[in-house]
């Protein structure tokens, strides 16, 4: 078969708040051949990566998306490793195109599961899905009240794993971020799992770091999380050598293989995470994981928005028993919530597992998310390029 049409959907928020919540919008991919529809969703700015798909072409090797994609053949994986390797070749001078390409992958994926009948893990090679331990994922509190409730609410709900991030944390006073973690950990028990994500607080500077360390230590922190920007491989190495030992996980920022394995091999992880929506999709998140299986670092998944988006990223790593962790959202807009009809939750053990149906097994509720659709139109010297598809 081949690609029929590739539509975008930008949705969004009737308010978007300057916070570490990217769940407030959203930009899902269809993709159409032979009579059947896939989906993916894209972590990334929607208008501009709708530009990147349509933009006139600047050069050779700054073509818009579409010039790889529409028209080609898709029947069977090899088709979608060329697609993506054609974008690369062909607009390696966009930048947008790795974000761009992530909802077009993950879309491609569940398109050519339905086709082969098969859950895209099995096309991936994995002959069996592992159960994951997910880990509560949500933003400090505005106070040490609301952390401490906010974990033992997850607690109450059945998971031994809970993580924190952004909001508040390092961005005060030494005192205050302590008061954050003993709240963390007063509400989450003292047998759970307890994470910190930093959300990228401190950019490079490592004293800012190294001072919680003693605090993480002692509320027994499972990991550290961001520290650092992405790509600070010497901040994140001189941190992870550092005294009080603390683990660290980072990854999510890169928006490539090439990223990805520069943090796997210089800054000192324990866990490496990654975003099938925002690092080129299924495709190049399966490579990671590969790679930091042979690098003895564990994967683990990357997702703050839609359960399509949480099918996407446990695909490239539901195959491996050893990598048990994986992050689940518990407090997103809205908007996230409604976009599909299937869901992803936790069995009666606190275990999650991923569909068995094919593609990603995940269904779109396209009636409710149409309240949410931002109609757009692009035009270049008055000829329109780009409009708000049909859903």
């Amino acid at each position: 078969m081949k690609i029929e049409s590739v539509d975008f959907f930008y949705l969004s928020m009737p308010s978007v708040l300057d916070i570490g919540d990217g769940s407030q919008d959203a930009l899902l991919v269809r993709i159409r051949a032979g009579g059947l529809e896939g989906w993916g969703e894209c972590e990334a700015s929607p208008l501009t990566s709708i530009a990147s798909y349509v933009c006139p072409m600047s050069h050779s090797a700054c073509k818009p998306l579409k010039y790889s994609v529409e028209g080609k053949a898709l029947n069977t994986v090899r088709d979608i490793r060329r697609i993506s390797n054609s974008i690369h070749a062909n607009s390696f001078d966009l930048l947008q195109a790795d974000h761009t390409l992530s909802g077009i992958d993950i879309a491609l994926w569940d398109l050519l599961g339905k086709k082969m009948g098969q859950p895209v893990y099995k096309l991936l090679g994995y002959q069996k899905a592992f159960p994951k331990i997910p880990y509560a994922s949500q933003l400090f509190g505005g106070n040490p009240e609301e952390t401490f409730k906010k974990a033992k609410s997850a607690r109450m709900d059945g998971f031994n794993a809970i993580k924190f991030g952004w909001g508040v944390f390092g961005r005060g006073n030494i005192e205050n971020d302590i008061a954050h973690l003993e709240a963390a950990r007063e509400g989450a028990g003292h047998d759970s799992l307890l994470m910190i994500d930093a959300g990228t607080v401190w950019e490079n500077h490592f004293n800012a770091a190294k001072k919680r360390l003693v605090a993480l230590k002692k509320i027994r922190a499972f990991w550290l999380e961001e520290p650092f920007g992405n790509l600070s491989v010497g901040a994140y190495k001189n941190l992870s050598a550092s005294s009080p030992k603390i683990s660290l996980a980072g990854g999510e920022g890169c928006n490539n293989y090439t990223q990805a394995k520069l943090m796997i091999e210089h800054a000192g992880l324990s866990y490496i995470q990654i975003d099938a929506g925002r690092i080129g999709g299924i495709t190049a998140a399966m490579q990671i994981a590969d790679l930091a299986a042979k690098s003895g670092i564990s994967y683990v998944n990357h997702t703050f928005t839609s359960h399509l988006a949480l099918s996407a990223s446990l695909q490239p790593f539901v195959g491996k028993e050893k990598d048990i962790l994986c992050e689940y959202p518990i407090e997103p807009k809205q908007l996230a919530k409604d976009i599909t009809q299937t869901k992803i939750v936790p069995d009666k053990n606190g275990y999650l597992h991923i569909p068995e149906n094919p593609g990603l097994g995940i269904s779109i509720d396209k009636n409710t998310i149409k309240k949410y659709l931002v109609e757009l139109e692009i035009k270049v010297s008055g000829q329109k390029i780009y409009y708000t598809p049909d859903i």
